[in-house]
């Protein structure tokens, strides 16, 4: 269907942009269910990280994390999958954007810099010194 745009004059066509999302939506919900249900049969329902455990009630926020984070690698005996609870799939892979992006946590521009100053370490001396002037 073509939409009428707010300009007098011009249309755009949506139809092609519908088809190719509408395909895109497809794949990607055929793909989920594929090795995410094939994961779920493989794999006990436990988180590979934290160790928790989920049932049919609560299965929905356990995730598959793709362990090369490559979602198009799916061998069917299950080798770069692992179960993650959403917490944990998360954190992989923000450390993973963190690996990419260079950040180690180590660095000396990100660390936090340690402070030498301590305001009361010369306080006893400061305390002989008021002593003696009175």
């Amino acid at each position: 269907m073509n939409k009428q745009s707010k300009s007098p004059g011009k249309t755009i066509n949506t139809d092609k942009l519908d088809k190719i999302a509408a395909e895109a939506r497809q794949a990607a919900e055929k793909r989920l269910t594929g090795y995410r249900e094939q994961s779920l049969r493989i794999h006990p329902w436990i988180c590979g990280r934290c160790g928790r455990e989920f049932t049919h009630k609560n299965l929905h926020e356990l995730t598959v994390h793709h362990k090369d984070h490559n979602h198009d690698n799916n061998p069917s005996d299950g080798s770069n999958w692992e179960n993650l609870c959403l917490y944990c799939h998360d954190n992989e892979h923000q450390r993973y954007v963190d690996k990419v992006r260079g950040y180690d946590g180590l660095t000396e521009s990100s660390a936090q810099k340690v402070t030498t100053f301590n305001p009361f370490g010369d306080l006893a001396a400061m305390m002989e010194q008021g002593k003696k002037d009175k």
